[in-house]
């Protein structure tokens, strides 16, 4: 991931309230804004039995739909042209941290799309950035972590996370949006330890993973005790947005799809698990994704999901022939599609919704995130598209 998440808990004061609500104004696909960040109130809760009954979570859970439900990954940002005024001059860790900037950043596309579901603002280096990891996310780079984890000594800047001495900020923007959503679920979202720990011994992004691979060869039980620390690193995460509201996760492993079966089975699957069977029992669907991740699908099923990321490599219905009916899909269209004329994306996204109903459940999605370039209307236009395409 490119984007990530940090510091100081008194939003109004850096925002104030006329620069929110000139944000707000950006009208949804359907005329209509779906709340504020505004201290003017939240909306009122329809409960969770509308959540619970919104087709996002009949899909999550392999259930009839009245149509397929979209949303798409990197939603909140990104390419929107609202998303860069309020976020102007705030590093990206910082604008996670604030409860009320983190609210309207993750509205911001469900008035403007009219998605099917919110996905928290954050970024999968926040734990660690809370529990005092010296890292930034860098513009145009990602996160670069002063001291990497190199040996045994550089395990112990992975503390055991508090959660609310930690994630106060998380449960405050978690909260907040649950008011302003409504029936629109909110997805919670984690780094998968594979993913975060890429980044914490490469130092930054990488394209090989040299380092990484060199220490999980070379050194697996310093690999494994690293892995098994962000397991419940991000297992904490997930719990605190689960139990302020967020009715599904996700579980990223972006960098997962480096990795041959064997030696994601022996070294990386046990970790994930970990991180999913923590959350099992909290009553929400899980997501599992990864990019890449075509020989993976059927370990990625089986590590603990109740839906299976697909990216664009793997048409949705073989996926599903090889993980099984017992779990649903989520994706997959081309990002790069998207810069296509109209006729080419329509005739894509058609094709990906005859796939996906030979599946138990799907979700449509990109078969990774939003990027910057993408023009909000043509986005839009998708989600519209899925809509009445895929109307039972």
């Amino acid at each position: 991931m490119r984007e990530s998440v940090t510091e100081s808990l008194n939003p109004a004061a850096d925002l104030g309230p006329s620069a929110i609500e000139a944000l707000t104004e950006v009208p949804g696909p359907r005329g209509e804004a779906r709340g504020s960040a505004t201290a003017g109130g939240a909306a009122p809760s329809v409960g969770q039995s509308a959540v619970q009954d919104s087709d996002f979570l009949r899909a999550a859970r392999r259930e009839p739909v009245s149509h397929t439900p979209v949303w798409f990954m990197r939603q909140a940002g990104r390419a929107l042209p609202e998303y860069r005024k309020v976020r102007a001059g705030i590093p990206m860790l910082e604008s996670c941290t604030r409860p009320d900037l983190v609210t309207e950043i993750t509205l911001q596309p469900v008035r403007r799309y009219g998605v099917d579901a919110a996905v928290f603002f954050s970024d999968i280096m926040v734990p660690l950035k809370a529990i005092g990891v010296d890292l930034e996310i860098v513009p145009d780079v990602g996160p670069v972590i002063a001291n990497p984890v190199r040996d045994a000594s550089g395990l112990e800047q992975v503390r055991p996370l508090d959660p609310e001495a930690d994630l106060g900020f998380v449960t405050e923007a978690v909260r907040q949006l649950v008011g302003e959503l409504g029936a629109t679920p909110l997805i919670g979202f984690g780094g998968a330890p594979f993913t975060v720990a890429s980044y914490l011994i490469e130092g930054g992004p990488s394209k090989n993973h040299e380092k990484t691979k060199a220490m999980m060869h070379g050194a697996p039980e310093l690999f494994a005790a690293l892995l098994d620390r962000l397991a419940d690193l991000t297992a904490g995460f997930l719990k605190v947005q689960i139990e302020a509201g967020a009715s599904v996760v996700q579980l990223f492993d972006s960098w997962v799809g480096a990795l041959s079966p064997r030696d994601y089975q022996r070294y990386v699957m046990p970790h994930s698990t970990k991180v999913l069977d923590a959350v099992a029992g909290l009553g929400v669907p899980r997501i599992h994704f990864g990019v890449g991740t075509g020989e993976l699908l059927p370990l990625m099923a089986a590590a603990g999901a109740d839906v299976v990321g697909v990216d664009w490599r793997v048409p949705l219905d073989e996926a599903s022939r090889r993980i099984g009916p017992e779990f649903a899909v989520q994706g997959n269209l081309d990002p790069a599609v998207v810069f296509a004329p109209w006729p080419v994306i329509e005739a894509r996204v058609r094709e990906i919704l005859a796939d996906g109903a030979k599946t138990p459940g799907h979700i449509f999605n990109l078969g990774h995130g939003v990027l910057p370039e993408m023009d909000p209307d043509v986005l839009t236009r998708i989600v519209e598209l899925v809509h009445e395409a895929s109307a039972r």
